[in-house]
């Protein structure tokens, strides 16, 4: 049994306020569902009210969140899967071209690259570092140089479940493009835009958040080389 064409996990914890804004820009006719990380404000009356459907991850995690919106999915899944941030960073036109590679069969996988187009303020300075040292050490581990681990990607699911996702934390990105470059997938980056998200960022919003991230990141790109 399969679903729609296109489904869009929104990973989400507290973003009641830019929620709205992400859910009422994104293509009809797409299956939307926010994988909600244990919210305590408004976030899941938002999706239910918008008429996107709820995967519940009580286990905090970005990547559990979207394990938990695969898990959602698995009884009827799409052909391809989009990954948008529910923050309001990413732009609307841009998830559709960001799709539409992997739709007509250009690419398995096609990520969003913010490197160029994200205005001020979007990008910290801790983020772009870690861009940057993350990148080059997936370079070393696989031969692919990538440019981003942005939020902003679409996968074939058939290559998603060959990839056998398992990191419940900020690793999740990593992970996914190590495999994929492993597999020898057919792999794109697009220039995409970033804006200044809406609401405090859980990672950059503190240099607790910021130093955690990146220490996941650095170790999912040992861990699954």
């Amino acid at each position: 049994m399969s679903g729609p064409a296109v489904a869009v996990l929104l990973p989400c914890l507290d973003e009641e306020e830019a929620l709205p804004l992400v859910l009422g820009g994104l293509p009809r006719g797409w299956r939307v569902v926010v994988c909600d990380n244990g919210s305590s404000d408004g976030s899941v009356a938002v999706a239910h009210a918008a008429g996107a459907e709820v995967a519940v991850a009580p286990r905090r995690g970005y990547g559990s969140a979207l394990l938990a919106g695969l898990a959602h999915l698995a009884p009827a899944p799409p052909e391809v899967v989009v990954v948008v941030d529910a923050d309001h960073s990413v732009y609307p036109e841009d998830v559709e071209r960001v799709a539409a590679p992997v739709l007509d069969g250009r690419a398995e996988m096609v990520l969003g690259d913010r490197t160029l187009r994200a205005e001020p303020g979007a990008l910290t300075l801790p983020q772009r570092v870690g861009n940057v040292v993350a990148t080059r050490l997936i370079a070393v581990r696989t031969g692919v140089r990538y440019r981003d681990l942005g939020p902003l990607r679409a996968i074939r699911w058939e290559l998603l479940t060959r990839l056998g996702m398992r990191d419940p934390t900020w690793g999740w990105n990593v992970e996914m493009q190590m495999k994929a470059a492993r597999l020898g997938a057919r792999i794109e980056e697009i220039p995409v835009g970033s804006r200044v998200r809406v609401g405090r960022s859980k990672i950059s919003g503190s240099l607790r958040g910021a130093t955690r991230a990146g220490a996941k990141m650095l170790w999912a790109c040992w861990r699954y080389a």
